[in-house]
């Protein structure tokens, strides 16, 4: 941490990667907020966790299509799909349910 200066990111040596939380630590938060009564923070600090082995983009992505209106039912399902397959269950789940609830809810695409 004493390596990350002003100076060596105008040097190049510092970067964006350098400033990335790393799962592990959102791991330790969880835990907290789960012994200090809070499991909904521990849940999305974990779905947090999962993320954090996607490029900026597709987290984005994920973002934008969960927005009500911008994805289809099926469009959702096969993002759950796939994060399922890439080994985020956490977020696959939140996705799938996001599908069934907009879906009742009329807020799919």
């Amino acid at each position: 941490m004493d390596d990350l200066t002003l100076d060596a990111v105008r040097a190049g040596e510092a970067g964006l990667a350098d400033l990335r939380i790393h799962p592990e630590t959102l791991e330790r938060q969880a835990v907290i907020a789960q012994q200090h009564g809070n499991p909904q923070l521990a849940a999305n600090l974990r779905r947090a966790a999962e993320l954090t082995s996607l490029p900026d983009e597709e987290v984005l992505a994920i973002y934008e299509a969960l927005r009500p209106g911008r994805s289809t039912g099926a469009e959702l399902t096969a993002l759950a799909g796939s994060l399922a397959a890439r080994g985020l269950p956490l977020n696959a789940a939140l996705v799938a349910e996001a599908a069934e609830v907009y879906a009742r809810r009329g807020l799919i695409r």
